[in-house]
Parts: structure tokens; C-alpha cells; sequence
């Protein structure tokens, strides 16, 4: 096993950005004497000065000792030169993203620094392998990829270009560990781990909301009040910022040759056109200031309470989203007197291949892909509703439901007092192929599946680089185990044969995993 840089060791971190002094801190704090550069001395007096309110705050708050504080503020030395590195033992550059000045940076630190002296990068879009190219010994660069805020973010990507030598990547893994972060391994592909898995969250929403499923309020509502995500995509954008993400989103599409799996949206383009870059602007798909009201979410109006629900199950059909939420609607509605009844396993007669709940005429079904219009007239079954997936109906406070064309206006309110009678906020979405948070928790599932099967990171790594690096509530791949991954490949074919586009292929690898294991095929022991 590697081990990690003695803290005797000198940290080199050139550019003193957020970034920059974010890295520049954790490594001090870790007990290595730190040398920070930049073009501009100034920028490092305040990047220095800034750290130093930060241990102070710390130390305030009980949560750093104030000897250690001191200790780790005289650690913190400016750099009047890259000459001044001379004698590091890891140099980390947080510059500009562009490939000509690291390139550039990097040709210069190699005829400073030792021999010995491993070079990182922090790019976060920037091919690992084109940065070291130029080098006379590539296989000492690597990527070290942080997340903003540094101190705060556990992610570190440890990123491997075709030359990086493995006990190189293997050192800095096991130095970001000792520097109290959580390393994953990936390979030098556009977008690495986090970038590349993370577009669908963003791409979904944009083509949710141009098919008019919902407003953006009430979309991000549904994707944090039943999704468990901590924030809505559009007030996300809102907050990295539309010029930053749609650059991000281009610079992926680009780097896999128009992929239309990962194709910029129009509606943020506009923004950008427009200058509504977010918070930053003040106006984005929200606008901002002191005077601006909250936009509520849309919320269904109170409806009757059902006296009687039926619920049918599918001798052939598991579906454990369904299972889980039939356990709390039946605990809950138990509670409030409503009658519950459950004729026993079918054969596939009602309700087709699904189980459902079924109100006063409804029938209701999770979301297959499909439309509720189009499963309603697949199953002969005008009053066709779907509800969304929930990533724990015991926490989740809002369902989603969206309703067929041929549905009645009776079944309809049934259905949002079944729900409502349940303890959920119903939301109504337009009628869209597979939902919000289904759609793209699956096509999040997808990416990550294909990243595994393309050799870029492992399945573990997947899923711990967006829960610690985008603190997504589930990992995809564990989120697709728990749903199944039989009904998240029928949402993805669904999808494709609905859109008729690239962009929903199934990964291979969800295909091969059912074909080993079709009686239940999973990422990760469950």
C-alpha cells in the first residue's frame, strides 16, 4: 500500500485563487509547511491573511486549538518565485483552465524542482494526459482534482493520464487521505468523474422544463422534497453560475465529438445570452435581492379523502419503489380510518404488469418511461396516473403525479386525496416521458454505469464521487440497485424509443448485469 507524503515534506501550491488557498490551508493544516505562489504577491498576502481569519473563526467556534491554529498559520510562507519550489515534494497548480499556460507552467517547474517531486494539477475539465505531454518526465504528473470550498468538500478525484506512473497516483490518493479527504480513482477522460456523471442532473431539468412538465420552483421542490437531493437543479445553476455550468456542459459535449448524450440546452444558452448568469447577476431562473418574494412550488389544492383504496399486486412483477411506498400510504391511511384492501397477487390481469393503487376508478402506477397518455392507451386504462420515484417515502414531504390525457377530473381528485390523505404535498407535473426525479436519477445511473464500464472509475468510486463531490443523497449506481435495475433499463428504452435519440441509450453494462443476473442483478451486495 502507498504511503502518504511525510508531513515534513514542502506542499508547493501555485495560484492563490479559492482553490488555490483552499489547498494551500488543508495542506497546512496537515502539518506540511506550504509554499504559495502567484503572478501577483499581493494575492498571496490576502490569500494568507484570509486563512488566518478562517483558523481564528475556527478557533472561536471550539473547532481548532489555538495552538494548532498558530502552528499551522507560520507553516503558510509566501513564494516570491517558482524557484522558491525548488525543494518541494508535491507541487499543486491551481491556475487558470487553460492547456497552454499549465503546459507552460509545468515545462518550467520540471527544470526547478527535484527529481523526485511529484507534479499535480487541479484542472477540472482538462485532459491530464495533454497536460503532461509536453513534459520530459510525464509519468510524474497527475491530476488532484478538489472540490469548492476546499476545506469543506471530502472529494478529491485522483486523476491518472496514460503516462502517470501507478505509484505516483497511489501516493497522492494515500496524502489526500492523510489530509483528512476521501480519494477516488479515476482515468483521464473528458469530465473525469463528477463533471461527466453529474450533466444529466442539469440536462433533464433543461428538457423537463422546455417540455413545460413544470415551472422551475416547482420542478427543483419536487427533486428536493421527493428526490432527497439538497438542492433543486435550476437553483444549482443559479448558484454555480449559467456561464460556468453551460461552458462545463460544452466542454464535455465537445470532448466526446457531439455526444448527444451530453448536448448543451438551448434555454441556457439564452440566459447566458442574455447575461442571467444567476446569483452572480442577480437573475437567472430566479431572480435575487432583498425585495424579491420566494416563488412557491406548485401544490394540488386539498381534495376529498378516499374512503376505500385497493391495492393490487403482480405475482410476476417486483418493484420494491412501489412495495416501499405501499407500506407507508397503507401505515398512514390505516391511521386516518381509510379502508386498505389487498386482494392478493394477480396474474397479470389488472394493472397489466405493475402493481398499483387503485381509488375510485384510478388506476395508479410508478413511471415506466412512458407517459401516463401513452400507458393509458397501451393498457386500455383511461384513468391512468403515475407517480414519481421517492428516494424514501418515510422522509419525503411531496409526491409527484402526473395524469393521462383520458383521465377523468374524479379519478384525478381521487388520486391527489389518496396521497394528500397519506401526509404528501401532491404536485401535479405535465404529462413527460418518465417523470423528473425518475428520469434522471436513471440517466444518472447510466453515465455512472457507463464510466465503470468504460474503465474510468470503479462502481464504489462512482457513487462516493457524488454523494462527497456533488452530495447527491444516494450514489446512482446504489440508487439503481434500490429501484432495480430491470425497471431502470424499461425507463431508459423507453425513453430512447419515445425521443427517438442517442442520448437514452442503455449502457451496455446495465444490459450485460441483467443478462448474467436477470432474476436480480445488482451493482453492489444489497
Amino acid at each position: 500500500m502507498a504511503q502518504a507524503l511525510d508531513s515534513s515534506g514542502i506542499v508547493g501550491v501555485v495560484g492563490s485563487g479559492a482553490m488555490g488557498a483552499g489547498i494551500a490551508q488543508v495542506a497546512a493544516v496537515a502539518g506540511h509547511t506550504v509554499r504559495l505562489f502567484d503572478t501577483r504577491p499581493d494575492a498571496v498576502a490576502k490569500a494568507i491573511a484570509d486563512i488566518g481569519k478562517v483558523f481564528a473563526k475556527l478557533v472561536e467556534k471550539g473547532r481548532m486549538d489555538a495552538g494548532e491554529a498558530d502552528l499551522a498559520r507560520e507553516r503558510l510562507q509566501p513564494a516570491a518565485s517558482l524557484q522558491d519550489l525548488r525543494d518541494a515534494a508535491l507541487v499543486v497548480e491551481a491556475v487558470v483552465e487553460d492547456l497552454e499556460v499549465k503546459c507552460a507552467l509545468f515545462r518550467q517547474l520540471e527544470g526547478i524542482v527535484g527529481d523526485n517531486c511529484i507534479l499535480a494539477t487541479n484542472t477540472s475539465s482538462i485532459s491530464v494526459t495533454a497536460i503532461a505531454a509536453p513534459l520530459a518526465r510525464p509519468e510524474r504528473l497527475v491530476g488532484m482534482h478538489f472540490f469548492n470550498p476546499v476545506p469543506l468538500m471530502a472529494l478529491v478525484e485522483v486523476i491518472s493520464g496514460i503516462a502517470t506512473a501507478k505509484d505516483v497516483a497511489a501516493t497522492v490518493a494515500a496524502t489526500a487521505a492523510g489530509w483528512g479527504k476521501q480519494p477516488v480513482h479515476a482515468t483521464s477522460t473528458p469530465g473525469f468523474i463528477v463533471n461527466r456523471v453529474a450533466r444529466p442532473f442539469y440536462a433533464e431539468a433543461l428538457r423537463l422544463l422546455g417540455e413545460q412538465a413544470g415551472d422551475p420552483a416547482t420542478l427543483d421542490a419536487v427533486m428536493r422534497d421527493a428526490g432527497g437531493f439538497r438542492m433543486g437543479p435550476f437553483e444549482l445553476m443559479d448558484l454555480i453560475g449559467h456561464d460556468v455550468n453551460f461552458s462545463v456542459t460544452q466542454s464535455v459535449f465537445n470532448a466526446y465529438f457531439n455526444d448527444p448524450r451530453f448536448t448543451p440546452s438551448v434555454l441556457q444558452q439564452e440566459l447566458v445570452n442574455a447575461g442571467f448568469l444567476g446569483r452572480k447577476s442577480g437573475r437567472g431562473f430566479y431572480r435575487y435581492g432583498d425585495d424579491v418574494p420566494r416563488i412557491e412550488a406548485k401544490t394540488e389544492p386539498l381534495a376529498e379523502r378516499p374512503q376505500t383504496v385497493r391495492v393490487t399486486r403482480v405475482r410476476q412483477f417486483h418493484e420494491p419503489v412501489f412495495d416501499a411506498l405501499h407500506d407507508v400510504v397503507n401505515a398512514r391511511l390505516a391511521a386516518a380510518g381509510v379502508a386498505v384492501s389487498h386482494p392478493g397477487l394477480l396474474d397479470g390481469v389488472e394493472g397489466r404488469e405493475a402493481p398499483a393503487f387503485h381509488v375510485h376508478g384510478a388506476s395508479i402506477f410508478l413511471t415506466d418511461g412512458r407517459s401516463a397518455t401513452q400507458r393509458a392507451f397501451d393498457d386500455g386504462v383511461p384513468d391512468t396516473i403515475l407517480f414519481d420515484l421517492m428516494l424514501d417515502p418515510t422522509k419525503a414531504t411531496r409526491i409527484a403525479l402526473a395524469r393521462a390525457d383520458q383521465c377523468g377530473e374524479a379519478a384525478w381528485q381521487a388520486a391527489v386525496g389518496l396521497f394528500q390523505a397519506a401526509g404528501f404535498a401532491v404536485t401535479r407535473l405535465d404529462d413527460v416521458p418518465g417523470m423528473a426525479v425518475m428520469r434522471t436519477v436513471a440517466m444518472l445511473a447510466n453515465e455512472a454505469a457507463d464510466a465503470v464500464n468504460q474503465g474510468v472509475c470503479s462502481a464504489e468510486a462512482v457513487d462516493l464521487a457524488m454523494q462527497k463531490g456533488v452530495n447527491y443523497p444516494r450514489g446512482p449506481l446504489a440508487w439503481a440497485d434500490q429501484i432495480g435495475l430491470q425497471h431502470v433499463v424499461t425507463v431508459l428504452a423507453n425513453l430512447a424509443a419515445i425521443y427517438g435519440e442517442d442520448r437514452y441509450r442503455v449502457s451496455p453494462l446495465l444490459r450485460r448485469k441483467l443478462y448474467a443476473h436477470p432474476e436480480g442483478a445488482y451493482f453492489h451486495a444489497v
